[in-house]
């Protein structure tokens, strides 16, 4: 840790600050976990002080490049130092009323009563500056060693404090890779219903942070396990009893985690995973050949869209993800092989996702059989083939007719309208079919159109 005492670092400097004007100063949180995990990159400054928030604006102000105090009524202002982060907070604990999404905030002037607020032992260890003294009042520094997640007060007082920590715990445990202590384990399983009261724009935070860590399955699987899915995707828990013998998982939830953590560890392509079999429940039937899911893709995007909107999500991320679970069936439907006009129609439909599908397609291939495995993954090799094989050709990126819709109604003498909608989707679905063609022949199956509907003959253009 002998980076955090560089007098061109802010600890140090703002250390000899706050005691210069009679404050305690400490590095607090996560930036005192990563120091004891060795981590110097990127790193944001969190301060805790006993100073009070004008106290601290002031010293701040003689010190930094910027200044910002859009947290100052819950006792943070924030600065900007050589391009660093810094933001230093007064000694506080924060409570939250049964039914408040916000929490009341009370000031202290005790660093242990501060950090006992925190959410887990090894966000709650702090080292004073100047004279750089590890404080560690809950045993976070061998909660860090063992790495286990553990509450600095019982899990109860700590959840029902601030109910969001619940979902933190599982962020933890993906991100850092530590394991929940049971008794927090256990206290979630208990207060679940209390995450209601949190804001769904904390909730989307936290949840996309877990679900794009370097391996989330066992976080999914803890955040099923204690219920608090349920209380932002309940769906989830509903795939567990669902068998699933196209895969051979135990069922559809192990498949769906198996694939997530397949995935590159990209928001929208690891929620298009989480999401892509959501539609099962709702659509398992019985028949002769077994189990099957039929349209399951369209019931699934249609939950994805919902419960994604519910939590925030903007609304391309909500759109793209969507599109994603309701294509991902698509490849598997043209096992006799790629024509032209599929791999058009294919390209044409996925858009800028193309190579998301793709690999979200890929990753989908979780069964134990390897020769089905191979040939399922020779099929999109031989997409991805055609694909390349199309570009060279044509503009595959840009499929549009020769001509446009203006110069349609510049052609025939109308308005805009339903009508130059369908002769546009006629030409679109004529250039999937076949390919190029040149604006002639557009114009004279534009002529052929109106004189089929009875419009007068707009002659040659």
């Amino acid at each position: 840790m002998r980076w955090l005492v560089d007098p061109d670092l802010p600890p140090m400097q703002l250390g000899e600050l706050f005691a210069a004007a009679g404050y305690q100063l400490y590095l607090v949180g996560g930036s005192v976990r990563d120091a004891f995990l060795g981590r110097t990159e990127d790193v944001d400054f969190d301060f805790a002080t006993d100073a009070r928030p004008d106290d601290i604006q002031e010293i701040l102000e003689g010190w930094a490049d910027s200044v910002y105090t859009v947290g100052k009524a819950f006792g943070t202002v924030g600065a900007i130092k050589n391009g660093r982060n810094v933001e230093i907070t007064t000694f506080r604990k924060e409570i939250y009323r049964d039914d408040s999404r916000k929490p009341h905030v009370e000031f202290s002037d005790d660093i242990e009563v501060d950090l006992s607020r925190r959410d887990f032992t090894v966000n709650a260890m702090a080292i004073s500056f100047p004279d750089v003294t590890p404080v560690d009042p809950y045993g976070g520094a061998a909660d860090l060693a063992a790495r286990v997640l553990r509450t600095p007060l019982e899990p109860e007082l700590s959840f029902s404090d601030d109910p969001l920590r619940m979902l933190r715990l599982f962020r933890f445990q993906a991100t850092l890779g530590f394991e929940p202590d049971r008794k927090a384990f256990e206290a979630v399983k208990d207060m679940a219903p209390r995450l209601e009261i949190v804001s769904a724009e904390r909730i989307r935070d936290e949840f996309s942070k877990l679900i794009t860590a370097p391996d989330p399955g066992p976080a999914l699987e803890g955040l099923i396990e204690s219920g608090l899915a349920d209380r932002f995707i309940p769906e989830l828990s509903g795939l567990a009893m669902e068998q699933d013998p196209v895969h051979r998982h135990k069922d559809v939830l192990a498949h769906t985690i198996a694939v997530v953590r397949k995935t590159s560890p990209d928001l929208v392509l690891r929620l298009a995973a989480l999401f892509h079999d959501i539609g099962k429940p709702d659509t398992r039937e019985f028949g002769p050949q077994g189990v099957t899911f039929h349209h399951h893709e369209v019931v699934g995007a249609r939950i994805t869209r919902k419960r994604l909107r519910e939590l925030r999500y903007p609304r391309h991320v909500v759109e793209d993800v969507s599109k994603l679970v309701f294509l991902h069936l698509r490849p598997h439907t043209l096992k006799m092989g790629w024509t032209d006009s599929a791999v058009r129609r294919y390209v044409r439909d996925a858009g800028h996702l193309l190579d998301k599908l793709n690999e979200l397609v890929r990753c989908d291939v979780t069964t134990a059989n390897e020769k089905r495995a191979r040939a399922i993954q020779r099929q999109i090799d031989e997409l991805e083939q055609r694909i390349e094989k199309l570009k060279e050709q044509e503009e595959l990126a840009k499929l549009r007719p020769p001509i446009n819709g203006r110069q349609v109604m510049a052609y025939l003498g109308i308005e805009p309208g339903p009508m130059v909608g369908e002769i546009m989707d006629m030409l679109l679905e004529r250039r999937i079919e076949e390919g190029p063609y040149s604006e002639e022949e557009a114009y004279a199956m534009v002529r052929r159109f109106a004189l089929d509907r009875g419009l007068p003959d707009p002659g040659e253009p």
